[in-house]
């Protein structure tokens, strides 16, 4: 009973969600020393996204961001301008600015433990020592969204994986990547349409 009073008389309003819009955060490094590395493909799968869609990237608080329609969902495209170890900052702000709950959020990244050219979705996990994802999961309060990892491979010698996360695509990555952006953009629209299961099933996969 007093549980149910206290509700009743709180000023606080419960917030209204909208189960149509999806928050699609693609991880990078803002500047032109990261751009075309390894680390900065979230931002280029977005990138591919909005040129599919024709749209037009602005500044905004903590992220670039871009607004496109796909099959009655409306998804926020952002890449953060936080740098890649304080991407938390700017998912939770998008996140709460348009009113999207957490299993609408969808998170674009490199993965070193997947062979170049593979696609994982998964809802929820470790970050995988990935300090994107340790950012964002301590900023949301736990791991429980969405995250679509695009393997970069793991071609370096000890002691270098900085020096190869941070490097740019060789020659051969450059003509595969295209393909690569194109099927992961596929899967984030897949994966706002008809949901998580089912794109698991098409794109979790190797794809060169």
């Amino acid at each position: 009973m007093w549980s149910w009073i206290k509700k009743f008389f709180s000023s606080e309003e419960p917030i209204a969600f909208d189960s149509m819009k999806y928050l699609i955060a693609g991880l990078g490094n803002i500047g032109p020393d990261y751009a075309g590395t390894r680390h900065n493909i979230g931002f280029e799968v977005l990138d591919t996204l909005a040129l599919k869609f024709s749209a037009s990237w602005n500044l905004d608080n903590l992220a670039g961001v871009t607004e496109i329609k796909h099959k009655g969902r409306t998804l926020i495209l952002i890449k953060p301008t936080t740098y890649m170890n304080r991407s938390g900052k700017a998912v939770n702000y998008w996140m709460q600015k348009h009113k999207i709950e957490k299993e609408n959020v969808l998170v674009v990244l490199d993965d070193l433990n997947l062979d170049f050219g593979t696609l994982r979705l998964k809802t929820k996990g470790s970050d995988g020592g990935h300090n994107g994802l340790k950012d964002i999961d301590l900023s949301l309060g736990g791991n429980d969204y969405a995250r679509l990892r695009i393997g970069i491979g793991s071609e370096f010698r000890k002691g270098q994986q900085v020096d190869f996360v941070l490097g740019k695509w060789d020659k051969q990555e450059l003509k595969d990547l295209p393909f690569i952006l194109d099927n992961s953009a596929d899967a984030v629209l897949s994966y706002a349409s008809v949901g998580p299961k089912f794109t698991m099933e098409k794109f979790n996969k190797k794809i060169l």
